[in-house]
């Protein structure tokens, strides 16, 4: 697949909770290959539409459709929503509406990952076991959903040593590996948060969501995740959506951004262009448009 081409396609999304509308009519598209950064103050709706598009929220309204596979795909989608299902296969690809799955079939089928501001390592359990633990479908398939592994067979011993295999050169790659028999409670907040990471590549998803990676970080600490998420988009071509207040890790490292103000997209371009939008500055600055520039001058922008 040529980066560049679109990889998931948010259309129109609304998320109502009672009489409070928490996004409102929200339209963007995701590159393939691409870090998006959804951004904005707090309250403005980030977290709600990464709930939406990982399963765990009902849109109230709104499409959100992934693909696998070539482009051509797209073609098939008004066809899929006619026909209310979740997914579509063709010759070339797969086809897949979010908004109708349920948060263990967007992990499972749809190969979308996510990590949460809140870190949900198993902390009793050593760093190569929360590996294994991400890799939990593909070794249950491998045992028949039976004894196969309780009694040893042969596809199941492989099965294992290659779940083995992958959870050890992510502790590599994340700079964890001397540390894979420690108990993971034990690792630093910086250390905690490249494993979770390490954890969600380990289902190989088509697309990585991330809530806050940097929060609570210190400046050297970013700028390893920095490094590490640019590392993963450049080697596997990986498309990563992230929610950040670090501003210097989204302008760093973001292809594409879309800002949120309660619920609404305000702006939606290049990080230069999201950096110099009135718009922008006036929703964190927390006054109306045209006070910008005096608000700008009074405190040295």
């Amino acid at each position: 697949m040529a980066r560049g081409d679109n990889l998931l396609k948010v259309e129109h999304l609304t998320m109502r909770f009672g009489g409070l509308v928490a996004v409102d009519n929200l339209s963007w598209q995701a590159r393939e290959g691409d870090i998006t950064a959804l951004i904005g103050p707090n309250g403005a709706g980030k977290t709600t539409v990464f709930n939406c598009i990982t399963g765990f929220y009902k849109p109230t309204e709104g499409r959100i459709a992934l693909r696998h596979g070539d482009a051509a795909v797209w073609d098939e989608l008004e066809s899929l929503t006619e026909r209310g299902k979740r997914h579509i296969t063709t010759a070339g690809g797969s086809l897949f509406q979010l908004e109708r799955m349920p948060d263990f079939l967007v992990t499972q089928q749809a190969r979308v990952a996510r990590t949460f501001q809140n870190i949900r390592l198993f902390a009793g359990m050593t760093l190569l076991e929360n590996l294994l633990v991400a890799q939990h479908n593909s070794l249950m398939l491998a045992s028949g959903y039976t004894l196969l592994g309780v009694l040893g067979f042969p596809s199941y011993r492989a099965a294992e040593r290659a779940a083995v295999d992958v959870a050890r050169e992510w502790l590599d790659r994340v700079g964890l590996l001397d540390r894979a028999d420690d108990p993971a409670g034990d690792l630093p907040y910086g250390a905690q948060r490249r494993l979770e990471i390490a954890r969600a590549m380990c289902t190989d998803p088509v697309l990585l969501c991330l809530d806050e990676p940097a929060a609570g970080l210190n400046p050297r600490e970013s700028a390893e995740l920095n490094e590490l998420l640019l590392s993963i988009r450049d080697k596997y071509g990986l498309s990563i959506l992230l929610i950040e207040h670090d501003m210097s890790v989204v302008m760093e490292i973001s292809d594409h951004v879309i800002v949120l103000d309660y619920g609404v997209k305000i702006s939606d371009g290049t990080p230069e262009e999201i950096r110099n939008d009135p718009k922008v500055i006036a929703a964190y600055l927390g006054v109306a448009d045209e006070e910008v520039e005096k608000v700008e001058a009074e405190v040295g922008l």
